[in-house]
C-alpha cells in the first residue's frame, strides 16, 4: 500500500443553524475533496454538552457532489429518521470518500471539547 499523498486545500469556516429543537447553530468547516470527481464535505458539532438526544451536544455533517460523483443516499425507516445508506460507484468516488471521511473525522475529534474515550 502506498503512502496517501499530502496536498493543502482551503478549508472555510461556517455557521449552520440546525433544524432542531431547541434550535442550535454550530460552527462547521468545508472543503472540497477533490479527484475524477468532486465531493464537497461539511462537518461540526457543539461538542460534548453531558447529556443524551435532549440535553448533550449537536453533530452535523454533509457530503455532497459537486461535480462527476456516482453517489446515492437512501434513507431508513418510515420517516428517514433509522439511519442512511450510501452508495458510491466508482474508483475515485472510493478515493475521495475515504478523503472526505477521514476530514469529518478530524474536525469532530478537534471540535469535541478535549474529551478522549
Amino acid at each position: 500500500m502506498r503512502p496517501e499523498r499530502r496536498f493543502m486545500f482551503a478549508v472555510r469556516m461556517n455557521r449552520r443553524v440546525l433544524p432542531d429543537l431547541p434550535v442550535t447553530e454550530i460552527t462547521t468547516y468545508t472543503r472540497t475533496v477533490e479527484d475524477a470527481n468532486l465531493i464537497e464535505v461539511e462537518a461540526g458539532t457543539t461538542g460534548f454538552k453531558g447529556g443524551d438526544a435532549g440535553h448533550g451536544g449537536r453533530t452535523y455533517f454533509r457530503i455532497q457532489d459537486v461535480g462527476g460523483t456516482c453517489i446515492q443516499a437512501i434513507p431508513l425507516g418510515r420517516n428517514g429518521d433509522e439511519g442512511v445508506e450510501v452508495i458510491l460507484g466508482g474508483d475515485a468516488e472510493l478515493t475521495s470518500i475515504i478523503r472526505a471521511l477521514r476530514f469529518i473525522t478530524r474536525t469532530l475529534e478537534d471540535q469535541k471539547n478535549k474529551v478522549f474515550d
